[in-house]
Order: C-alpha cells, then sequence, then structure tokens
C-alpha cells in the first residue's frame, strides 16, 4: 500500500484549517453592558473626573470578560469615550468602532463600542413624555444601533440608563423612570412590529429591579415580551429555587448602594424571541473581579449568542 498517495496534499490541509478557523472565530460573539460611574475625562460642577486607578480597573473589567460589543452607561464626553477605546487597544482589546449618544443630561452619556461595523444608526437625543401635564425629556436618550456581526447576521442593540432612584423636586422618581420606561418599550414594540423575528437586545442600567413597574415595562408582556437572561455568577450554584415560582438563588447582583449598604440587580441584559434562539445561555454571566469596586459600583454582565439565525 502507498501510504504517501492516501494523504492529503499540504494545501489541502492548509486550506481546511484556515475555513475552520474561520468559522470558529464567526461562531459566536458577546455582547456586555457595564456603568462605568463617572468615567469622565473632566470634572464637572456636580461630577469628578475618573482617578486613574479606576479607570485601570474598569479597563481590567472588560479585559476579563472580552465583549465584542460593549454598551456603557455613566460615560463622559466623547474624548472619555475614545481614550477609554484607545487604551483598551494599547491591552489588547481592539474594538474601533462606537457610538456616543448625549441626552438632556449634560454630564454622563451612554455609549458603545464595538469589534463589528455599525450599518445603521438611530440616536434618540429628544425624546419626553407628559408627566402630571408637565413635560419632562428623557434624561440620558438612548443608544441604536444595528450590528453586522457577519454577512449573514446582524443584531439591533438599544441600550439605555434610566433615571436613578435619587429623588429630585419635579417629580416622584419612580414615575420618572416609569415613563422613560414606556418611552424605551415604544421604540422595542416599533422594531418588532416591523419584524417580530427580530434580533434585539435592550441592556443597560435600569435603576430598579426586576419585579419594578418600569422594568416591567421594558420587559412587556404577551408573545413580544423581552427574554431575561439574568447573568449569574459562575460559582458552581446550579439548583434551582424551592419556589417554582421564583428564580434560582444564583448570585446576580450588579449594583453596590453604599448608603444603604444593599447589593441589587439593576443592570439587565434583554433580548427578543428572535435572538433568544441564538443565546448561549452557558456562556452568560455577571463578573467576578477582586476589587471590581475600585472601577465602578457596578458589576458588567455579559451574555453570548450564535452567529447564525435559527
Amino acid at each position: 500500500m502507498n501510504l504517501h498517495k492516501r494523504l492529503p496534499r499540504p494545501e489541502v490541509i492548509l486550506l481546511a484549517l484556515l475555513l475552520c478557523a474561520r468559522f470558529a472565530g464567526a461562531e459566536t460573539f458577546r455582547v456586555a453592558t457595564y456603568n462605568v460611574e463617572n468615567y469622565l475625562a473632566e470634572a464637572t460642577d456636580t461630577r469628578s473626573a475618573k482617578a486613574a486607578e479606576a479607570k485601570a480597573k474598569v479597563r481590567e473589567s472588560i479585559r476579563a470578560i472580552r465583549p465584542d460589543v460593549l454598551a456603557l452607561q455613566e460615560m463622559g464626553g466623547t474624548n472619555a469615550l475614545l481614550e477609554l477605546r484607545d487604551s483598551l487597544k494599547d491591552e489588547g482589546l481592539d474594538l474601533p468602532y462606537w457610538e456616543h449618544v448625549t441626552g438632556f443630561d449634560t454630564n454622563i452619556h451612554v455609549a458603545v463600542l464595538s469589534k463589528f461595523p455599525f450599518i445603521a444608526r438611530r440616536p434618540h437625543t429628544d425624546d419626553s413624555f407628559l408627566l402630571s401635564g408637565r413635560r419632562f425629556r428623557v434624561s440620558r436618550g438612548f443608544a441604536e444601533v444595528d450590528v453586522q456581526v457577519n454577512t449573514n447576521y446582524s443584531f439591533t442593540l438599544i441600550t439605555a440608563h434610566l433615571k436613578s432612584k435619587r429623588a429630585v423636586a419635579q417629580a416622584d422618581e419612580a414615575e420618572l423612570r416609569l415613563e422613560e420606561a414606556k418611552v424605551l418599550r415604544e421604540k422595542i414594540d416599533d422594531r418588532l412590529a416591523a419584524d417580530p423575528k427580530a434580533n434585539l437586545v435592550i441592556l443597560g442600567d435600569f435603576n430598579d429591579t426586576k419585579d419594578s413597574a418600569s422594568t416591567k415595562a421594558v420587559i412587556g408582556r404577551g408573545k413580544l415580551k423581552l427574554v431575561d437572561t439574568r447573568p449569574a455568577e459562575r460559582n458552581g450554584d446550579n439548583t434551582p429555587s424551592p419556589n417554582p415560582a421564583w428564580e434560582p438563588r444564583n448570585v446576580t447582583w450588579t449594583h453596590y448602594y453604599g448608603k444603604e449598604d444593599t447589593y441589587s440587580r439593576i443592570d439587565f441584559l434583554l433580548i427578543s424571541p428572535g435572538l433568544a434562539r441564538e443565546w448561549v445561555a452557558s456562556e452568560t454571566y455577571v463578573l467576578t473581579f477582586p476589587n471590581w469596586g475600585v472601577g465602578s459600583d457596578h458589576r458588567p454582565i455579559v451574555a453570548t449568542f450564535e452567529a447564525e439565525d435559527k
């Protein structure tokens, strides 16, 4: 037997390896959200500039989850965003595409960094609503982008930072947050009305828990209800809740509120029913990291998806 004639040629092996690498690289992608707590390049009248040590810990946290698309809240101006982008690139994580949205709040903003290009941008900077006869504007606006993962797969991302629980003189903070959530849900309904199977990610800092009226408004009801990916710590917890109506007792908190000494899940990564078919639940989690609080009072969460419509 002539074994030499039965073996594939070297160039065939090389081509096969290249094809495998290509498809393996495009098989999944990661989407994350992170409130980076006043990531300002310069101080304002009400907020301090981000310290170098805190910036370094933010970057370290981001590198630990290695997102392909990253939504950010409490970002400063475009200079701060580009400084973060360039610093991450210097440290080995290249997210060249960016979107920065300025709403009514002139201090902190929402933004997106991405490995993949944007094929459409729909910044929402001037939405408003009526409450008790007065008109209010959505404080931080919404960043909405269509992301092209590969030639055959794309998805829409909308990131939000809803009204905080800090009391204000103009109106009840919970009512303001609920009205902002309703405005956000209108945008979700518009996208899903046009295409019920659309790949849609809604993520960010909702500033309230899952059982709140505002978060429920974003999630919605019925056939177009969003799926809560509920990222949890990867610490070995895997048992179901003893109450079948409740979620498992995984550790899912994302925010520490020092005034009350409480830990809550107020950052969410929600997906449309269409995108849920591509969701990889086993690679979805909240980051556990030493001295995470040096960077922010929030922890980042990340979800993984297959880049192929199912």
